[in-house]
Formats: structure tokens, sequence, C-alpha cells
């Protein structure tokens, strides 16, 4: 298989259980609920998406033949930067667009046989190979729900087609509410406060990256 990746760089994990870990972000191109192109928003099911994962073109993007040579490209880049390990597990987040169109069984290997965790976030419509570390469903709007168990459930709120009542009693291990970024990204972090604190089952996640200027 050849792997498609818009960008992979190390950096910590900006949001949701992992916060604040040091890991190497691989994100794969395309998506199955939006094309990634600005002309096809408006009849996307993922409308508010604000991530670039269209082409290769981005740092240590390009195309890879093989899992091996994807995975000397993740140990690269987590070696590169890490000064002393200190007993940390190396570990890589696979993410997009939808990871899942290209994550596969020998990737996830080849990565374990290089001592990685993999987690992935996805939108949670394919299901999720069971040799994963680490789960992280993000559910989009309509699009229907395969993947119903993991480690945590991000949602982002509001989605009015989407809403934290339909997914709490599925088999994750945390349930985060993400305030939707965009023009109203104040009055939504104002709702989802709100509902945390009526529901306490879910807990508050922020997207410290943007606010810290952490990569």
């Amino acid at each position: 298989m050849t792997y498609s990746v818009k960008e992979m760089y190390y950096t910590l994990q900006g949001e949701g259980a992992q916060t604040g870990r040091a890991a190497v972000f691989l994100r794969f191109a395309g998506c199955n609920l939006w094309s990634g192109r600005e002309e096809d928003r408006a009849s996307a099911i993922c409308r508010f998406c604000d991530t670039d994962f269209v082409g290769t073109d981005g740092p240590g993007g390009g195309k890879f033949e093989t899992a091996e040579a994807l995975t000397a490209e993740v140990v690269a880049c987590w070696q590169k930067a890490v000064e002393a390990s200190e007993g940390a597990v190396p570990y890589v987040i696979c993410t997009g667009g939808e990871p899942l169109l290209q994550l596969d069984e020998a990737l996830i290997k080849e990565l374990h046989t290089r001592e990685f965790q993999v987690g992935v976030e996805t939108n949670g419509t394919i299901d999720a190979p069971e040799a994963l570390d680490w789960i992280c469903v993000s559910p989009k709007s309509t699009a229907p729900l395969k993947q119903i168990k993991g480690n945590e459930l991000k949602l982002v709120y509001r989605q009015e087609d989407a809403l934290p009542e339909s997914y709490d009693h599925l088999e994750f291990e945390h349930f985060f509410l993400q305030p939707m970024d965009g023009p109203d990204a104040m009055g939504h972090t104002a709702a989802a406060i709100d509902y945390c604190r009526a529901h306490p089952k879910w807990r508050l996640s922020l997207q410290t990256h943007k606010f810290t200027g952490i990569p």
C-alpha cells in the first residue's frame, strides 16, 4: 500500500486526555466526509473542519510505498527532536482528514516493532484496527458511527445534529466536549462549560495548542 501523508512533525498533544504528551503527529491526506476544498464545504457532511489535509506538500509529507518506509520517517522525526527519552514510550498520533482510510495493520505492526505506541484520531465512520493503543473518536454531524468504543470520545460542540446525549451511553473511558472554533468560538465555549457543569460525565477539552503557539 502507498501511504499519502500531508505532514509529519514532532509536538505536544494539544487536546483531550493526552494533552501535553510528546508525540509525532502523522497527518494522512484525504477524508471521507469532505474533500478539503472550499468549493465543496457547503455540501460536505463535516462543514466546520479547520484542517488542511489535501495533498502531500506539508512538512514531512509525501508518498511512502511501504509501512517500513513510513515507519522509518516516524522514527527519524522522533529521534531528531528528542534529546533524552528518560524512559518515555515513543508515541505517534495518526490523524487527518480521516486516517483510517490508510492506517492499516501492517503500519501499526511496524510501528510497534520500533516500540511506538500508536494512537488514532478518527471520525468513527470506519472500524479501527484492534491493535491500536489509543482510539479517539470525534463524531461528525449525521455521519454513521461504526467505532462505538475506545479510549476517548471527543465531540466538537455545538453541532445541532450531533448532541452529547446521543453518545454518552457508548463504551469510552473519557467523554470530552470541545468547543467549535470559528466566529462564535466564545459562545460555543460558554455553552460547553455549561453543559459539562450540568452533565459531569463530560469534561471540557480546549485546543491548547492554539493559544500556546505549539505547532
